[in-house]
């Protein structure tokens, strides 16, 4: 199976909604005119199986330590990389970064078998202007994680990229959204 095909074809079908005005907010806090709702994708079982699938095929030469991101966007990506990562005898530990640090317990803001001094993948679902990677990746980073690089499923083309580098990790999407707005 042609993976990258066949998850361009489930976005068209299933998350990509397109207006005429600009009435989709994203969380950057901007108006849009076209939104992707990639949780459609990440959280149905052909979905997680193929987007691990690409994403293990992207990284497992680079030997990663662990994948994860922001939740909840990236959570469902975490875990299809590291069931599929099992599968092919390479495991790849998912982990979760919180929003802020837990308030009770320990207070961890990073859940997961992740320990500081090893290699990890941020993920994300959409890329706008990167604000949520970049926050996953100060906190692994904090944390003592080093950052291999950010994953994004669609890079929306609107300065994500740029932050990132700007910030010095490697950006790897795997669609762009002029992919999907010029077909």
């Amino acid at each position: 199976m042609d993976y990258r095909k066949r998850l361009k074809q489930m976005i068209n079908e299933r998350a990509l909604k397109i207006s005429d005005k600009p009435v989709f907010k994203l969380s950057s806090g901007k108006m849009s005119r076209y939104y992707m709702d990639l949780r459609t994708i990440t959280l149905d079982p052909e979905g997680g199986y193929i987007i691990g699938n690409l994403i293990f095929e992207m990284i497992k030469d680079k030997n990663p330590d662990g994948v994860g991101g922001l939740t909840l966007g990236a959570d469902p990506i975490s875990y299809a990389t590291a069931i599929v990562s099992y599968l092919n005898q390479n495991p790849i530990k998912p982990f979760v970064v919180r929003k802020e640090p837990k308030g009770h317990g320990t207070g961890k803001q990073i859940e997961g078998n992740v320990k500081p001094g090893e290699r990890v993948f941020i993920v994300e679902d959409v890329v706008t202007t990167a604000g949520s990677s970049l926050k996953a990746a100060k906190v692994a980073k904090d944390f003592g994680l080093e950052i291999l690089g950010i994953i994004a499923i669609v890079d929306r083309e609107e300065g994500g990229e740029e932050n990132i580098k700007k910030e010095g990790f490697d950006f790897y999407p795997i669609f762009k959204v002029s992919e999907f707005l010029s077909s």
